[in-house]
């Protein structure tokens, strides 16, 4: 079955690129809720990148699936930052590839010259921080939406 969202042969429906702190607010919100095991994240000190692979609420969609009656879905996608000097965790063990993680929200706190942090932080008083030499990032969706298992969009317990 076909899916008339998708271009023939396109594997990513969502691609946006980072690159001032504006940008950061739009990913956070589409990546509100998204969760990724420590196994999903990989830091390349060499080539100074920073991934995650998360698997995210379709918060872009949400209204289109109530107003059709359609299921809520999720994607994987792969958030990229470029230009990352250091990482630092806070209450994570980075090195446990079972544990699961939930993000809450992504900030960028410049510095000089471009230059700042990135903070992802994460529930249960987690956090990631990126030390970026610049805002230098991309979102790209990898796999084609599937239904949300719990049927439910996200409520921070609410």
């Amino acid at each position: 079955m076909s899916d008339a969202r998708f271009e023939d042969g396109a594997d990513s429906p969502l691609a946006l690129m980072v690159a001032e702190a504006a940008d950061v607010e739009v990913i956070s919100a589409l990546l509100q809720d998204a969760v990724f095991a420590g196994g999903d994240m990989r830091y390349d000190a060499k080539r100074r990148e920073f991934a995650l692979l998360l698997n995210r609420f379709r918060w872009e969609d949400r209204d289109a699936a109530e107003r059709t009656g359609r299921a809520y879905e999720r994607v994987r996608t792969v958030l990229m930052f470029r230009d990352v000097l250091a990482v630092q965790t806070q209450g994570i063990d980075p090195k446990d590839p079972d544990t699961v993680l939930s993000l809450l929200a992504i900030s960028f706190e410049p510095g000089e010259d471009g230059a700042g942090r990135v903070v992802l932080t994460l529930a249960g008083d987690g956090a990631l921080a990126l030390k970026v030499e610049a805002l230098n990032a991309d979102l790209r969706d990898v796999t084609r939406p599937y239904v949300a298992p719990s049927r439910k969009v996200p409520d921070h317990g609410n």
